[in-house]
């Protein structure tokens, strides 16, 4: 067996040309240390915005070592939320954050498990792909691995960012690891760019920063054999010059490698800026040889005055699930904010727990909002609540948006007190229900695998005129992304149009119902899609926007009356 076999490495052929060209696709590999939750995501992202805004043409990609094939049967109360991609990839929530900073087109490739990893070299074994060969991790998983960051190579992608998720240390991410440390000399080494992510604590009872869990996490990767070429050090305050050469001289790195990023308490989409003014991307740009053109990113600083001189507010309320893990809806929130950016507002966002409305009632908890938010879940917990504060909103004509589940509660709550349908449920929640305005998809019934078998990923919507959808839009079609196993019945629809529930979009070729709006009302509108997973910063999702402008409407009428 010699190394040109495809079980040991990459043909040394195609090596050699890549090798000789000076386009060849450069790579940045993310890795973090001490503990998780650092910004991985974050800082990636950023990175990738840095990049594209110098002329280079980016793609980004997250490392799973959990052993999931996917994020999608995972409880939000564990790994936050699922963003789903257009292509129906059901994904790490960092990729919302790629998506928000960056133009990259993100796809199934983008985002890898070890579970799946391990799928494919288990199905490569069973079809006799290995010819006889002991399957073991290395070289076939780690191949696999490398195998799947070079699928995003191109000669007309400039940069690769691979994200590594957890931390140095952790015993699910060793192959990962093994993996990119041979990268480098499959592509050559002054092809790839190692960041390591890592912390500086302040220990308040010594009134000091303490260098130290960073050293021991760059030992800890140099033990695997990657020296790291950059380190970002987060901090809750600036680490000094004494500390940063301290920390140079310890992990092997030039002065001027060492990133200080202190923990932003406005935005994260300060995050950037706070990294160009460290000069990353120049240290990138060199260390990697591109040929780039000069940074731009007034628009991106003419967002942060924006951000931080807000001309108006408005208090929203997200009745959700899972409101006390707030990773749970972070695109909700996300979005949130980009519409306020558009109107040059602060949206302040009241989370309530819904089974805790369902106890204490609406008028305690949504006294005073300006818009009431219900976003999507599973389960038939704290249902109830949510259609308690669908019910406050549409009869206190509190601007209201619903998202999936919050769609479908929306419609039982209609169904219950305007067609007076007292038992109009969803089958998700009571299978024998006598008004089941809510049901499983037909195709739906016969699947008894739950990881990717939902409705998931973009799907047209043809938008009625002269409807609210169709204001806030300006176009007579969208794509939007969907997550989700039960829909509107059909059955129901006439019953509703005639009571007055506006059904204003739906699929051109199905007719599933995808957005109902209550007519005579400031603004109530829901959707069976998830809009939160196309808002970026500049450009808000205009069913965001429409909603906070309902807000803010109402909280300056409301305003004006207490004068």
């Amino acid at each position: 067996m010699t190394f040109d076999d495809p079980v040991w490495g990459f043909s040394s052929d195609v090596e050699a040309t890549n090798r000789s060209s000076n386009q060849m696709t450069r790579h940045i590999f993310v890795t973090g240390g001490v503990v998780s939750s650092l910004g991985k995501g974050l800082t990636s992202a950023s990175i990738g915005l840095l990049l594209e805004r110098r002329g280079l043409q980016v793609r980004m990609q997250k490392l799973d070592p959990y052993i999931n094939v996917d994020p999608g049967t995972m409880s939000p109360y564990q790994h936050g939320e699922v963003y789903v991609l257009d292509d129906g990839a059901e994904t790490d929530l960092d990729l919302g954050h790629y998506e928000r900073f960056t133009d990259c087109p993100l796809s199934r490739e983008s985002n890898y498990t070890t579970g799946r990893i391990y799928c494919s070299v288990i199905e490569k074994e069973r079809r006799g792909e290995y010819l006889g060969s002991t399957v073991q991790v290395v070289p076939h998983v780690t191949n696999e691995i490398k195998s799947a960051i070079r699928k995003l190579a191109a000669p007309d992608v400039d940069v690769v960012i691979t994200e590594l998720g957890g931390t140095v240390g952790d015993i699910e991410g060793l192959p990962f690891l093994e993996a990119i440390r041979q990268i480098p000399l499959d592509v050559g080494r002054e092809n790839c760019l190692f960041i390591h992510l890592t912390l500086v604590p302040y220990l308040r009872a010594a009134k000091e920063l303490k260098t130290k869990p960073t050293q021991h996490s760059v030992e800890k990767l140099r033990q695997i054999g990657i020296q790291p070429d950059i380190l970002i050090v987060r901090a809750e305050r600036p680490i000094g010059n004494d500390n940063a050469e301290k920390i140079a001289l310890f992990c092997n790195v030039e002065k001027n490698s060492v990133i200080e990023e202190v923990d932003k308490q406005l935005s994260i989409y300060e995050v950037p800026l706070g990294l160009v003014d460290h000069k990353l991307d120049e240290l990138i740009v060199d260390k990697l040889r591109l040929n780039t053109g000069p940074l731009r990113m007034d628009d991106w600083r003419e967002l942060m005055g924006r951000i931080r001189n807000p001309e108006h507010e408005a208090t929203i309320a997200v009745v959700g699930k899972y409101i006390e893990h707030r990773d749970a809806y972070k695109s909700i929130y996300e979005s949130l904010d980009h519409a306020g950016f558009s109107h040059s507002a602060r949206v302040i966002v009241k989370r309530i727990e819904a089974e805790e409305l369902e106890e204490q009632g609406p008028e305690m908890l949504l006294r005073g909002v300006d818009g009431i938010l219900v976003p999507g879940g599973f389960g038939a917990r704290g249902v109830e609540g949510k259609m308690k504060a669908i019910q406050f909103a549409r009869e206190c004509e509190i601007p209201f948006f619903g998202i999936c589940l919050g769609m479908q509660t929306a419609v039982i709550e209609f169904a219950r007190n305007i067609l007076g349908l007292e038992d109009a449920h969803s089958t998700e929640f009571s299978a024998d229900t006598e008004a089941p305005v809510i049901c499983m998809l037909e195709e739906q019934t016969k699947i008894t695998y739950k990881g990717g078998t939902m409705r998931l990923g973009a799907q047209p919507c043809q938008i009625a005129p002269g409807s609210l959808a169709a204001a806030c839009y300006e176009a007579d079609d969208v794509e939007e992304r969907h997550r989700h196993r039960y829909e509107f019945n059909p059955e129901y629809r006439q019953r509703c149009e005639e009571a007055g529930l506006i059904f204003s979009g739906t699929h051109p070729e199905s007719g599933l119902v995808e957005i109902v709006e209550v007519p005579d009302h400031p603004w109530f509108l829901a959707v069976q899609f998830h809009p939160e997973f196309k808002s970026k910063p500049h450009t808000p999702h205009p069913l965001f926007k429409g909603f906070v402008e309902a807000a803010l409407s109402r909280h300056k009428n409301r305003t004006h009356m207490t004068i």
